[in-house]
């Protein structure tokens, strides 16, 4: 269970339709409504009643809801705790939408600050963005430059997503792959992708998506089983991607797959953060 599907949650009971919930969250309706199902099977039984293209809470529904506003309150709480505390021990708190992004620019801080400390969060886009505004934030990494005056925006880095195939495999011999062509496959994917699992979600509606929560486990996996798995040209996924001569690695074409990364920070904002900003732009 994930925080994003308790927050998805609330959104189709407030919205109360699926369409209305996926268009609030910047989704789309089958990720959305694949989400939902994935819930429901883990707690065990539906949660809502479908009524014609509306969603009415069942009573596990309603059950299930009182819980998750509790829950997320409390997150809410712990985000805000947390912030406290980064305030008072000066580290600057980044909101990122990719793992990838985040190791680049703590690669770029110990690079010219050693001293500085990061703390982290893994947010949606939208959320990166509100909180770089409203300086709950004192760095973001979204996926496009925030045009508002009150903030500064820089590229830091470009991810290109490939598939990692057994070389028996059907497809391993291509030079390329769209994402179509890879819908219906099994593959083992890490949690905490960030943005990259709606995009999984998206473009491969028919796949089994085998989730492993540590990342030991998931490296340990891509060595010794036959599923098919993701890395992209992110420094990071080297231990993932070099030679195996049981293994293809596959660049996908579709659009979707390469992603651009933007540093955000607000404009009289900490100066330890434009300071980073600004060393940061400059590589």
């Amino acid at each position: 269970m994930e925080l994003e599907q308790l927050r998805q949650l609330e959104a189709i009971e407030r919205e109360g339709t699926m369409s209305a919930a996926a268009r609030e969250l910047h989704l789309s309706q089958p990720a959305l409504s694949r989400s939902l199902g994935r819930l429901e099977s883990e707690l065990g039984q539906p949660l809502f009643d479908r009524m014609g293209r509306r969603l009415v809470l069942n009573e596990a529904g309603r059950v299930a809801l009182e819980h998750v506003h509790q829950i997320l309150r409390t997150e809410r709480a712990m985000r805000e705790a947390l912030g406290d505390v980064a305030r008072r021990t000066r580290a600057l708190r980044v909101g990122t939408v990719a793992p990838a992004p985040l190791w680049r620019l703590t690669a770029l801080m110990t690079e010219r600050f050693p001293g500085q400390v990061l703390t982290s969060q893994m947010l949606a886009d939208s959320e990166v963005e509100t909180g770089v505004v409203n300086g709950d934030l004192d760095l973001g990494i979204s996926l496009r430059p925030l045009a508002l005056p009150m903030v500064r925006s820089s590229r830091l880095m470009v991810e290109n997503l490939s598939v990692v195939l057994p070389s028996g495999h059907a497809l391993a011999g291509r030079q390329s792959l769209n994402a179509a062509e890879l819908d219906g496959e099994t593959f083992l994917i890490l949690k905490d992708i960030g943005f990259w699992r709606q995009v999984c979600d998206r473009c491969f509606p028919h796949s089994e998506l085998v989730v492993q929560e540590d990342p030991g486990v998931f490296k340990e996996l891509t060595r010794s089983s036959s599923l098919s798995y993701f890395v992209t040209d992110a420094p990071s996924f080297a231990d993932f991607s070099s030679s195996l001569s049981d293994r293809a690695v596959v660049p996908i074409r579709d659009t979707v797959a390469h992603v651009t990364f933007y540093l955000l920070v607000r404009s009289g904002g900490r100066q330890e953060a434009i300071d980073l900003f600004d060393w940061a732009s400059g590589r």
